[in-house]
């Protein structure tokens, strides 16, 4: 063991805690940005923040935080690479005296979690979504998600995953919702250029009613169920958006096939990712979340709502918690275009005095609920527990002896 080695599981007097984040890569997404958020806090709040990946455009973000990175293969599955970034986490963790390793996916979870075992370090993890857990072996390979000091649910879909399926108790488990930047995400920090820019880009006729999914390009995500939904409508007044990356080679072809399959080419517009979505969505009229398999939160349904859009998505995981129906947005049954057609109908039917309200009353959801303040304020309480545990309660335990994945 290391001289650095914190055997009480505290930080030394006379210094800012240290907490080190471990994820696959800082390309993009929701995870990404929620550890770039959180890095940042830590650093407002007079902690030291590190960030462990393989690295990517939002590293950019995370330096100019002051938070600091370290570039690794985490995003390996490949049990060399695993045991050898055990090793390095190792290093990292003496060297720069962390006090709290915090896994936020599964692969590098592994090893963080050998990591933390070796040098008895605090070790939390957060489930980001209700892993498939069909195989033994999955089920294995995600358990290490539920080997947390705490584990963070991001929703409470999720959280009852993980104390169903891993026995993740009360004492350790913790529902933290993920947060909206509420200085990017609002109707007032939108400009109007902003806006007309992406209308422009994306060839939006100005008097079309703008429906729009966003969303990777993949299967789950509802793309084709959104087609049968607004062929079903009718309307030809309509400028319907597809906004997302294709994950798959040979989806977008599919989603293209089936928008002239129904007549609807006029009408359609795929576009490949965005980068103004608060400007995306003022752009729209109603935003949908189509997802046919449950999301562990969504995010988007979060974010179109801080920007006062009516929201429709489907009837299952995460948004059953932030959607109120018929007050912030509605919920239609999943993998059902006629349903989903239905709720889209009746949001794109609100006048203009019922529009404002439902903006108001979403605005409001958010704020009071699903900030990026209120996620980080409560993640670093998570640390606190940990870290300073009220005199004469029991330091958690964590999970089973060391292992390295092979």
């Amino acid at each position: 063991m290391g001289h650095n080695d914190n055997i009480a599981g505290r930080p030394t007097e006379g210094r800012p805690p240290a907490v080190l984040q471990v994820i696959p890569s800082l390309v993009s997404g929701g995870v990404e940005r929620g550890t770039v958020d959180l890095a940042a806090a830590l650093v407002g709040a007079g902690w030291t923040a590190y960030v462990a990946s393989a690295g990517g455009p939002m590293e950019h973000y995370l330096t100019r935080s002051g938070a600091h990175h370290v570039t690794l293969p985490l995003a390996s599955k490949n049990p060399l690479i695993m045991r050898r970034n055990v090793a390095a986490l190792i290093e990292i963790i003496r060297r720069h005296r962390i006090d709290v390793v915090h896994a936020r996916s599964r692969a590098p979870a592994w090893s963080a979690w050998s990591a933390a075992r070796a040098t008895r370090r605090r070790f939390v993890t957060t489930f980001h979504n209700a892993y498939d857990t069909d195989l033994p072996l999955k089920r294995w390979y995600n358990s290490v998600m539920a080997r947390g000091e705490r584990v963070i649910a991001i929703s409470e879909f999720v959280g009852e995953h993980a104390a169903s399926v891993y026995g993740v108790g009360p004492d350790r488990l913790r529902v933290i919702p993920r947060g909206v930047d509420l200085a990017s995400f609002g109707p007032n920090r939108v400009s109007g250029e902003r806006v007309a820019a992406l209308a422009t880009s994306w060839r939006v006729p100005e008097d079309a009613r703008v429906v729009m999914l966003p969303g990777r390009l993949t299967r789950w995500k509802g793309g084709l169920d959104f087609i049968e939904a607004i062929a079903r409508i009718g309307r030809r007044d309509l400028c319907c958006l597809l906004v997302g990356a294709e994950q798959r080679a040979g989806f977008r072809h599919e989603l293209e096939i089936t928008i002239e399959r129904n007549g609807l080419g006029g009408v359609f517009r795929i576009v490949d990712g965005c980068n103004d979505m608060p400007a995306a969505y003022m752009l729209a009229d109603v935003v949908v979340s189509a997802s046919t398999d449950p999301e562990g939160f969504g995010r988007i349904i979060v974010e179109a709502q801080a920007m006062g859009r009516p929201v429709v998505a489907t009837d299952h995981g995460g948004a059953r918690e932030t959607i109120v129906p018929g007050v912030t947005g509605w919920l239609a049954a999943p993998s059902d275009p006629a349903a989903l057609a239905a709720a889209i109908a009746e949001a794109l039917a609100l006048d203009d005095a019922a529009r404002s309200a439902f903006a108001q009353r979403a605005m409001a959801h958010v704020a009071a609920g699903y900030t990026r303040e209120t996620m980080c304020a409560r993640t670093i309480d998570v640390y606190e527990e940990l870290l300073f545990p009220e005199p004469g309660t029991a330091k958690a335990e964590a999970g089973s002896p060391l292992t390295v994945v092979a």
